[in-house]
């Protein structure tokens, strides 16, 4: 069975969106510990779960760069969560059908772990079925002061910290399993 990791940048306060918190991550990240983390999670990645809007940004962005993030990230495949596209580009697939249905597939169907990328919706309902297995939280030394809270209204629900990695300009990672 596969194991589905979450990665997500936050801010001190929690939020995830906002002009302010996009201006201030900018100062933050990217670094090369940075890109080194991100590169470590990927080793072992049989694929990327994105929602539409992640893998749209994404993948008008990843195709034109270079090093070997980008070769990482260019080379696996996506599997896309939307209830609009129709086609895809960079070696991605929509998801068919109901897409926490279908993640819950991916995860039964081979080995290797699934990173998604992305929150909203989509990361929510993932959470909430129960089919999240590890979060990567990003936190930046600053505050939004507004924005979107990524767990905002989930219950109650126990994770265990099982590392905390230092990437650089005071960024952390907090990993959880759940």
């Amino acid at each position: 069975m596969r194991k589905l990791v979450e990665y997500n940048h936050l801010s001190l306060d929690g939020m995830f969106t906002g002009d302010d918190f996009w201006a201030a991550q900018m100062k933050v990240v990217p670094n090369d510990k940075h890109f080194a983390y991100q590169l470590g999670m990927l080793e072992e990645a049989a694929g990327l779960v994105l929602g539409r809007a992640t893998y749209q940004g994404f993948a008008a962005t990843w195709p034109t760069m270079t090093g070997a993030l980008a070769d990482r990230l260019n080379a696996l495949p996506k599997y896309v969560a939307s209830t609009t596209l129709t086609e895809t580009t960079w070696n991605a697939e929509v998801l068919a059908g109901d897409a926490v249905d279908a993640v819950a597939r991916l995860k039964e169907s081979g080995s290797g772990t699934l990173v998604k990328y992305g929150n909203g919706p989509f990361s929510r309902a993932l959470l909430e079925a129960g089919l999240i297995d590890e979060l990567h939280l990003s936190i930046s030394p600053f505050v939004a002061g507004s924005g979107q809270s990524l767990l905002a209204g989930i219950g109650a629900t126990a994770m265990d910290l099982t590392a905390v990695t230092e990437i650089g300009n005071g960024a952390v990672v907090l990993t959880y399993e759940l």
